[in-house]
């Protein structure tokens, strides 16, 4: 039996990842574990980043939060995952990330549950092979730019901050 469902397995994959063609089409948890699917953002010029509370860029949070303010009106969001695969750098649970979030940089934009970037979906998504994310995650606060049709358009580094004028200019040619 185990292995049959082991061949119904690896069969299955290979659907399951021709189905997912943009992050639109997966359902994640939110910071307080509820179900998030992604659809509601179809349409939406987003910024997927891995973040982390005690990092050396945790104060790009203000930035970040920064631009979810300026082009929310005009179909932009920022949406954050909490992640302590690079240096321990998310210790927290999800209510002191999400406290920390809110009491230190006003965070509006969405938060998610905290992941392992590895095992994680959505990364596995957006850093394929083939597409503009393409590789490892190296640190907290990478960011991705995704267009309003669930892709990757552009990869940034830790080192890009927020107000960083490319950076910006890549933003607002996908608005």
């Amino acid at each position: 039996m185990k292995p049959f469902i082991a061949t119904l397995l690896l069969l299955a994959a290979p659907l399951w990842a021709a189905d997912t063609k943009s992050i639109h089409d997966l359902v994640l948890k939110d910071i307080d574990g509820k179900a998030a699917p992604l659809t509601p953002y179809k349409g939406q010029v987003l910024l997927v980043v891995n973040v982390a509370s005690q990092c050396g860029a945790t104060p790009q949070y203000a930035g970040l939060e920064a631009l979810h303010r300026k082009y929310k009106a005009k179909g932009f969001a920022v949406l954050g995952f909490p992640c302590n695969d690079f240096g321990a750098q998310e210790p927290g649970t999800p209510a002191e990330i999400k406290e920390f979030c809110k009491a230190r940089y006003e965070v509006s934009f969405p938060m998610f549950e905290k992941i392992r970037i590895k095992e994680h979906p959505l990364y596995s998504l957006i850093t394929a092979k083939g597409t503009p994310g393409a590789g490892a995650i190296g640190w907290n606060f990478e960011k991705f730019l995704i267009g309003r049709n669930g892709k990757v358009i552009k990869r940034f580094e830790t080192s890009t901050e927020p107000d960083d004028a490319d950076f910006m200019k890549s933003i607002e040619k996908e608005l």
